[in-house]
């Protein structure tokens, strides 16, 4: 696992997703990227399906002002919101919190990888996780 934090954009995956914003000025990438996620159903979700679902969560919570960690990794992200200015539908939003369901639910690669990482790395990463989910339902309820 290309990893090196428990951040959304901290690995090499959802970096390379964010990258791929840059050829568009919609919410396609995002919206396909959702729903790679969801059409996995209950069958395995491999890691990095599920690392790029993360990151289109994580944007859809930038479209709407709730930002995570911000950081060196998230700028290409942040610069993709600021030109676009999108607003995401209610269900791409609500689509985005059943991917951090899905991901968080076995059978899920990423959730295995990272319960081998350790307890207190398993931890972090949930937390961060949690927080992504709380954000994007904290835009349903305000």
């Amino acid at each position: 696992m290309g990893t090196w934090d428990t951040t959304i954009f901290g690995n090499d995956t959802a970096c390379d997703w964010a990258d791929s914003l840059e050829d568009v000025d919609d919410l396609s990438v995002i919206k396909e990227t959702i729903q790679q996620v969801l059409d996995v159903g209950t069958d395995y979700l491999e890691a990095p399906d599920a690392e790029e679902g993360l990151a289109a969560a994580e944007t859809i919570a930038g479209l709407l002002g709730l930002w995570g960690v911000q950081n060196s990794y998230t700028e290409p992200v942040e610069e993709w919101v600021r030109l676009t200015r999108l607003t995401p539908p209610a269900a791409l939003i609500q689509g985005a919190c059943r991917v951090v369901d899905r991901v968080l639910s076995e059978p899920s690669e990423l959730l295995e990888l990272w319960e081998d990482a350790g307890e207190v790395e398993l931890a972090e990463w949930k937390a961060n996780v949690e927080d992504l989910k709380l954000r994007l339902l904290s835009s349903e309820s305000g």
